[in-house]
């Protein structure tokens, strides 16, 4: 898919996803020797689009496992319609059960999930397990087995081994530790908040007519606040619904009034605005 790192970080681009060298290369690598992704980070700096971007450069299908907790089995791999087959039971009262059971266990009555989905799909396809920490600890027993031989094993059908392997991305906020069996089965990228001059770039992309110099203010000021002891800190997402709310008000720069009213853009809790509103040297913004 990809040809080198520079590759994966201009083709990226195209999409409008500006990747760090070191998100670019670690993309690179599990392209290369075919390994799933563990990307972790606070929320909002670009885990999900990552998968995103990933799947419209390659012009792949994307199928979403989004987690969260009580996710099981039937949500993650497989069901089957019992509706369905209460029906062909009925229709077939002269059989024999052995001879129905056989008919609806079959490939008709079979409901596929995002695992299983991703698994059988001979077209090119990224596989996003969105917020796996979220999903209780049983769920990563279920990956095991499809991250370590990209297969699934169906009792009534047998294994269903992948003939084209998906990309696969998992995502974490780190809400709680995710088990060493599945981490060494992927490679890891970790994603933080990013550089100063990469968010302006982030921003100016994001947000197009926004002047030079605002998109530098806004983004010197989520930096003095991301420095702060804050609850929920600003992520790149809100440092660019706080770029797109000052151009939709016409600003042409900040000023301690602006940003005063406008800090319920990018934080979410009240203690949050109170004490940004108390530490930050508006000043001088």
């Amino acid at each position: 898919m990809f040809t080198s790192v520079d590759d994966v970080r201009a083709r990226l681009a195209e999409t409008g996803y500006l990747a760090s060298p070191s998100v670019a290369t670690t993309v690179f690598l599990a392209d290369r020797l075919g390994k799933p992704l563990l990307v972790e980070g606070p929320a909002g700096v670009g885990k999900t689009e990552l998968a995103k971007a990933v799947a419209q450069v390659a012009g792949a299908r994307l199928v979403r496992l989004q987690c969260y907790e009580g996710v099981d089995e039937s949500r993650a791999l497989y069901e089957w319609n019992h509706a369905k087959q209460l029906l062909r039971i009925s229709a077939g009262r002269d059989e024999t059960w052995d001879e129905a059971r056989t008919d609806i266990f079959g490939e008709e009555f079979l409901l596929p999930r995002p695992l299983l989905t991703a698994i059988r799909g001979d077209e090119p396809t990224v596989l996003l397990i969105d917020e796996t920490d979220k999903a209780d600890v049983e769920v990563e027993g279920l990956l095991l087995e499809v991250l370590s031989d990209f297969q699934i094993t169906v009792p009534e059908l047998g294994t269903i081994t992948a003939t084209r392997r998906p990309f696969v991305v998992l995502t974490s906020n780190a809400s709680r530790e995710l088990s060493e069996a599945l981490r060494r089965r992927c490679l890891f990228l970790h994603i933080g908040f990013p550089e100063e001059e990469l968010e302006r770039r982030i921003v100016r992309l994001k947000v197009p007519g926004i002047d030079a110099a605002l998109a530098e203010s806004v983004v010197r000021v989520v930096g003095a606040l991301r420095a702060m002891d804050l609850r929920k800190a600003p992520s790149v997402a809100e440092t660019i619904d706080w770029a797109r709310t000052l151009l939709a008000l016409g600003a042409g720069a900040l000023d301690a009034d602006l940003v005063r009213d406008t800090l319920g853009v990018i934080l979410k809790h009240q203690d949050d605005v109170l004490k940004a509103a108390a530490k930050l040297d508006l000043d001088a913004v």
